[in-house]
């Protein structure tokens, strides 16, 4: 027992002095502050995080951290293979590892893709703190909103009812081509939204209710799902651009239209050509908002093939967007990582923006006016409904068809 203790003794005394001999200076913490109070220089740190570095970051803001991001240690010597302390690959590990949080070290892996030289990304956080915080939050207000604001205009305005009764005589509104191309595209919207629903919100509501393992079957699910019914929302969504961008074309009608709160205000319905101010909003919606969502769905259908941001912010920052709003230049070197963070953000926020939208689209179609499901039901619609609604179009039809009574 003496001798052991011995033995330990004489070895912490022996290296003591050779561990004190390879103290990294870099690695060496000086107080944050000197003592009149004031902020430490960066110089009198050794080049080491001050705690003003450690405050500014907890309150969310932005620290200039070019004194790590360049202290890499290309200029120190390699420590020769016969030290005592044996070669450690340059100076310091920190070095090292701030060269791979950095994206400037020269390292090797398995895989070869496009994101597989940067190790470390910090733009992770924010994406997941902003996915897992104000993106649920405003979501669920701006979906619940909607709907709350629709149930009070349908308690306060009840359903809008025609002027005139029903003729029983109809005329062609949608062919049966163009019906299918609607249908094609709210059938896949709704699986969309449904699924990509599940996903975002799923880990704080089924969870909690049905636990990880049923939550892990439906998350498989529902990922497969979503990718696949993709193919058949773009398409649609192609379709029914080439069917009617030709009567979506603003025109001077559209503002009287607008003025009159589509009939809300002034008394009597407006006119309207085959489709009114109103509907012209939803079509521009949908075409923009969908085509958007559907690049970004692409970018991450095909990891770090597309990449969106880096390039656009570039040009934003050209044109001096940011300082019009008082802010940075947007950032345009961006890890493969944070192309898809950012593709995956703007994809979610803009399908709850469409879907809050598609919820008021759905309403007018179905429970808040009289005869408006026929158009896309049977294609066919009632004189008069097109009359008081659609008048301008309902001339035109009646000028060069018959209307039919259905057998």
């Amino acid at each position: 027992m003496l001798r052991a203790l011995t033995a330990l003794l004489l070895t912490i005394g022996l290296s003591g002095p050779a561990l004190a001999q390879y103290v990294d200076p870099d690695m060496m913490q000086a107080p944050a502050t000197d003592g009149a109070g004031e902020p430490t220089p960066r110089a009198a740190t050794g080049g080491a995080t001050t705690l003003e570095d450690i405050l500014a970051r907890q309150n969310g803001e932005s620290v200039d951290d070019s004194y790590r991001s360049e202290n890499l240690g290309q200029d120190k010597p390699v420590y020769p293979t016969d030290s005592p302390l044996f070669t450690r690959g340059g100076p310091s590990d920190a070095d090292l590892w701030r060269g791979i949080r950095y994206d400037a070290a020269d390292i090797r892996t398995q895989n070869n893709g496009p994101a597989s030289h940067t190790l470390i990304q910090d733009g992770g956080m924010r994406w997941l703190e902003f996915r897992r915080g104000p993106l649920l939050f405003w979501g669920a207000i701006g979906l619940g909103g909607t709907l709350a604001v629709l149930a009070l205009f349908y308690l306060i305005r009840g359903r809008v009812r025609l002027d005139h009764a029903p003729q029983g005589r109809y005329i062609e509104r949608f062919k049966a081509i163009e019906r299918f191309a609607h249908w094609l595209l709210a059938a896949s919207f709704i699986t969309l939204g449904i699924t990509g629903l599940l996903s975002l919100f799923g880990r704080k509501v089924l969870i909690p209710l049905f636990g990880h393992d049923a939550f892990a079957a439906v998350a498989g699910v529902t990922k497969w799902v979503h990718d696949n019914i993709s193919w058949a929302f773009m398409i649609a969504l192609v379709m029914i651009f080439v069917f009617w961008v030709v009567h979506n074309l603003p025109d001077r009608t559209d503002i009287k239209w607008i003025l009159r709160g589509g009939g809300m205000f002034g008394g009597g319905h407006p006119p309207a050509k085959k489709f009114n101010a109103g509907q012209k909003l939803i079509f521009w919606s949908v075409i923009i908002f969908g085509t958007s969502i559907s690049v970004s769905g692409l970018s991450m259908l095909f990891p770090f093939q597309i990449n969106l941001f880096g390039h656009t912010f570039g040009l934003l920052n050209d044109i001096g967007v940011p300082g019009w709003f008082g802010q940075a230049p947007l950032p345009v070197d961006l890890a493969p990582q944070e192309e898809m963070q950012l593709a995956q953000l703007w994809h979610a926020i803009l399908a709850l923006v469409l879907t809050a939208i598609i919820l008021g689209h759905i309403y007018i179609g179905t429970l808040g006016m009289e005869g408006a499901f026929d158009a896309m039901g049977s294609g066919e619609v009632d004189v008069e409904w097109a009359r008081e609604h659609h008048s301008i179009w309902a001339a035109e039809v009646e000028a060069t068809t018959t209307p039919r009574r259905k057998v």
